[in-house]
């Protein structure tokens, strides 16, 4: 079904932020080239009788109204003398708005809770890496024939994650809602707040899991093509298999390390991974308030560092879940500050040396509690948040733990996982999930 664009326009500060042309430096976390991508994902609104404006309408007149307070979005991603990436500011700088409809209604889709990949990837802006510098940040707003509406986002990683972009989404929600004033103000200060040590020094579990190896790009590793499914898992089903584990090893694992680990171990028997080869599960640690001292409130760049579980995969495939469960949950004992100044210290000391966790990289991030929700622009809070970026964390196959969607108004069992594979190993992936669902777990 096609998704037609009416027009794209330049949405410019409704005032103008500051009186220079000015950089911005950003920190080592920002400048981290896993994060040289743009991140998409999309948020779906339903239709609400009350409200009497055009969702386009709305979202121009707020974007121009959070833009001086949040106007490095508008500004263009360079490489500075030391090659890392600087914002360049100056004036006339906007963010470009897409306006675009679709003739079919949300609930013909589902609400877009298990949508068509090929549908779901005209609602968000698509960037070429050129494009994406110029403009780190473009959204979509995509009217459905029974008036709901999808916002859909492309951001450049560098200069924020998923939290700082919900900072400024609900900075624009709380001006469509009618406050006068932003309730979080948003701090910049990267480069100090997040800085290098003096002297930088990189040492402990860093350097067990990264290493340098110049010219390797993860996302361009040769896998073939990749697929996308979505797969449900009930609570129910999710409660009997951690209770399994506990009799196993008489240990309790949350459900990120025990679904966590049966995933990303079908993921590579499926792939049939060398035996030999290191595999690592990756998922990010939001260490704002871990860090030392913490961050401030309203600090909105990125704010996680990348946490590490390895084996070979010999080591994965045959070993029972609860050791590969353990060994995930163990991985979060490395989240220390010393860790922390590490990784940013090894960016300080080892930039452009290409720094990586290497190939064979399975990425897991949970959506579940990211509080996608509270963005309401007076139509009430997204019914379905959805990711479409394919990589994340250093690999190209990730993996997201997802609410459905709520827009029937009824508590569904459980949650959905959605799964990026090589083509190849999907059908074997899927097998082990069918196995999972009739609880088949193969501890």
């Amino acid at each position: 079904m096609p998704v037609k664009i009416t027009e794209t326009a330049l949405v410019l500060p409704s005032s103008q932020p500051f009186s220079e042309d000015h950089t911005l430096p950003l920190s080592h976390l920002d400048d981290d080239p896993n994060l040289h991508v743009s991140f998409r994902y999309f948020r779906a609104y339903v239709s609400n009788a009350a409200a009497h404006h055009h969702p386009f309408n709305v979202t121009a007149t707020v974007l121009a109204s959070a833009l001086p307070h949040y106007y490095p979005l508008a500004a263009t991603l360079r490489r500075a003398s030391n090659n890392r990436f600087e914002l360049f500011c100056q004036a006339g700088q906007g963010v470009p708005l897409i306006n675009a409809i679709v003739d079919c209604t949300l609930e013909s889709v589902n609400y877009l809770d298990d949508p068509d990949p090929h549908f779901v990837e005209q609602l968000v802006p698509d960037p070429s890496p050129e494009e994406a510098l110029l403009n780190p940040c473009i959204l979509q707003v995509t009217v459905f024939k029974c008036g709901g509406y999808c916002l859909g986002t492309a951001i450049h990683h560098a200069l924020c994650d998923g939290l700082g972009a919900t900072q400024f989404f609900n900075a624009m929600a709380e001006l469509a809602r009618g406050s006068d004033r932003v309730s979080v103000e948003p701090v910049w200060d990267r480069a100090r707040l997040l800085g290098p040590r003096n002297p930088p020094r990189a040492e402990g579990a860093v350097r067990e899991f990264l290493s340098l190896q110049k010219g390797f790009d993860p996302y361009r590793q040769e896998i073939g093509a990749v697929t996308r499914e979505c797969f449900q898992v009930e609570e129910e089903l999710l409660n009997s298999f951690k209770a399994l584990l506990f009799e196993k090893c008489g240990a309790r694992f949350t459900t990120f390390e025990a679904l966590g680990g049966f995933i990303w171990r079908a993921k590579v028997k499926a792939s049939k991974i060398s035996g030999d080869e290191k595999v690592k599960f990756a998922y990010a640690l939001n260490i704002r308030k871990l860090i030392k001292p913490p961050l401030p409130s309203g600090y909105w760049g990125n704010g996680c560092i990348p946490m590490y579980a390895q084996l070979t995969a010999k080591e994965l495939v045959e070993q029972p879940i609860w050791k590969t469960a353990e060994v995930i949950k163990k991985s979060k004992a490395n989240a220390n500050d010393d860790y922390f100044r590490s990784f940013i210290d090894l960016h300080e000391l080892h930039y452009g040396e290409g720094i990586t966790a290497g190939k064979e990289v399975s990425g897991f991030t949970d959506w579940r509690h990211l509080g996608h929700s509270t963005v309401d622009f007076g139509w009430g809070g997204p019914v379905t948040v959805m990711p479409l970026s394919r990589n994340l964390l250093g690999s190209m196959e990730p993996c997201f733990f997802l609410p459905f969607s709520s827009a029937k108004g009824e508590k569904k069992d459980g949650f959905k996982v959605l799964v990026t594979l090589r083509e190849s190993a999907m059908p074997g992936f899927k097998e082990d999930m069918d196995k999972f669902r009739s609880k088949q777990f193969e501890l």
